[in-house]
C-alpha cells in the first residue's frame, strides 16, 4: 500500500436503494481522472451500518470489479457480531479484495480490554488469509494503546491500521512498529507533516481525496507526490493553498449530518452523491445554500 486512499460515501437513490450504477460511476472518476490509489469501501463514511449483510457484500463486489487491478481495495468487514466479521472477510478474500480493515468492536462493561482485543484480532488473522487493517477510532469507546497495536501487528497477515488518535499515539506506534505494518491516521490537515516528519507513505483514509480534488484541480495528489520527491517547500505551498476548500466544508458541515453534506459537496463537483439513510438526516435546503455558496468561494477548479 502505498499513496492517497480514500474511504467511499455510498450513494442511495430517492427511493434509498443502493445507487450501484452511481457508485460505478464515483469509482471510475476516482481511480482514473483523480489518481487515487486505493479505496476503503463499506466503512462509516459509506454508512455500512445501514446497509444489509447483503447489500455489503455487493458493495465489496462491485469495488473490485471497477478496481480491477488499477487501485487498491480494502473492505471493511467491521460489525458487532463476529460471525458476520468472519463471513464478510471470507467474502472480501473469496471475490479478490487486496485487504480488510476491522474495527475495533465496542466492548460493553470492559474494562480490562488488551488480552480480549489481541484474541480478537488473531482469531481473524486464523480465519483468513487476506491482510488485515485494524481500525482504533474513539466511536469504539476507547482507544488501542501503541502498546497494544504493536503486539497485534506481530500477527502474520496484519499489515496495516487506521489509527484515529491524538498524533503522540500514532507518532509512538510508528517508532514501534512502522518496519512491520504501514501507521496512517484519517486527518488530511496531518497528511503532509506526517509524510515529512514521519516518513509515512500511505493515506489511509478518508474523503478529502475526491472533495478537495477535481479532474483539472490534483493538488491533494500534486502535494503529495512532490513531498514523496522531497520537494517539500513546493510540497507546502500546494497544501497550504487548499485551505480554503478545506474552511468551506469545515464552516458549513453540521455537526449531525457529516454524511449527508459530503454526498452533497460530492454532487456539487458532478459527481454521485445520493441520499442517506436513515437515522441519518438530510441537509436543510438552508444548509444546501450556505454550501453552495462557499463551495463557489473556495477556488476549487471543475
Amino acid at each position: 500500500m502505498r499513496g492517497i486512499w480514500a474511504a467511499a460515501l455510498n450513494p442511495f437513490a430517492e427511493d434509498l436503494s443502493f445507487d450501484e450504477a452511481g457508485f460505478r460511476r464515483n469509482i471510475r472518476h476516482w481511480v482514473d481522472d483523480l489518481g487515487i490509489e486505493g479505496l476503503f469501501i463499506c466503512g462509516k463514511q459509506g454508512e455500512f451500518f445501514s446497509m444489509s449483510l447483503e447489500e455489503r457484500k455487493r458493495n465489496l463486489e462491485v469495488a473490485v470489479e471497477e478496481c480491477a487491478g488499477r487501485a487498491g481495495t480494502m473492505m471493511s468487514v467491521s460489525d458487532q457480531n463476529f460471525d458476520t466479521v468472519l463471513e464478510l472477510a471470507r467474502h472480501a478474500q473469496d471475490v479478490g479484495a487486496d485487504y480488510i480493515v476491522v474495527h475495533a468492536p465496542v466492548l460493553h462493561f470492559v474494562h480490562d480490554r488488551d488480552a480480549l482485543l489481541y484474541e480478537y484480532y488473531k482469531a481473524i488473522s486464523e480465519a483468513v488469509d487476506i491482510g488485515i487493517a485494524m481500525w482504533s477510532h474513539p466511536d469504539s469507546g476507547y482507544l488501542m494503546s501503541p502498546e497494544l497495536c504493536t503486539r497485534i501487528a506481530d500477527l502474520p497477515n496484519v499489515v496495516a491500521i487506521k489509527y484515529s488518535v491524538p498524533r503522540e499515539m500514532y507518532a509512538r506506534l510508528t517508532e514501534l512498529a512502522g518496519d512491520r505494518i504501514q501507521v496512517s491516521t484519517a486527518s488530511e490537515e496531518e497528511w503532509f507533516d506526517n509524510i515529512v516528519e514521519l516518513g509515512w507513505r500511505l493515506y489511509l483514509c478518508s474523503s478529502p481525496p475526491y472533495q478537495l480534488q477535481t479532474a483539472n484541480d490534483r493538488r491533494m495528489h500534486d502535494y503529495t507526490q512532490l513531498a514523496f520527491a522531497g520537494r517539500i517547500d513546493e510540497a507546502r505551498a500546494i497544501r497550504d493553498s487548499l485551505d480554503p476548500v478545506r474552511q468551506a466544508i469545515k464552516s458549513t458541515k453540521p455537526g449531525g449530518k457529516p454524511q449527508a453534506h459530503g454526498k452533497y459537496w460530492q454532487e456539487l463537483l458532478g459527481q454521485t452523491g445520493g441520499r442517506v439513510r436513515f437515522p441519518m438526516q438530510e441537509l436543510t435546503e438552508a444548509e444546501k445554500s450556505a454550501t453552495r455558496a462557499a463551495f463557489a468561494a473556495c477556488g476549487l477548479r471543475l
